[in-house]
């Protein structure tokens, strides 16, 4: 009895995830003119969910599961990819915060450049 009641409750984390996750990715579609994406299992963290735009942009969600992820960007309905190469990849813009990010990592410079002040 308290079994199925556990499973009843994370079904229904679950399902809210996945609603939550599916929002959250038609919103990054719907600011960059659609999305694709692929999901890459991150250990026992979940499954990250990276989002490449159709102007270049892109970021990533983490969900807690696989099948999550997957349920997810099928609700959201996007193309996934089962692999970051090739054209996919090629679709990334990447500026210049990226590529100071990146040297100033590899350089033993500051990982975390201070903001930019407005």
């Amino acid at each position: 009895m308290a079994d199925t009641k556990q499973a009843e409750r994370a079904e229904k984390s679950a399902e809210r995830r996945t609603a939550k996750l599916a929002k959250q990715i038609g919103a990054f579609a719907g600011q960059h003119g659609g999305a694709e994406g692929q999901l890459a299992y991150i250990g026992q963290r979940g499954t990250r969910i990276v989002l490449v735009g159709e102007d270049g942009a892109w970021g990533d969600l983490v969900a807690p599961t696989y099948d999550v992820a997957r349920a997810a960007t099928e609700k959201a309905g996007i193309t996934v990819h089962e692999d970051f190469d090739g054209e996919f990849a090629a679709k990334v813009e990447t500026g210049p915060y990226e590529w100071k990010r990146m040297a100033g990592l590899q350089l033993g410079g500051t990982p975390n450049p201070p903001a930019a002040k407005a």
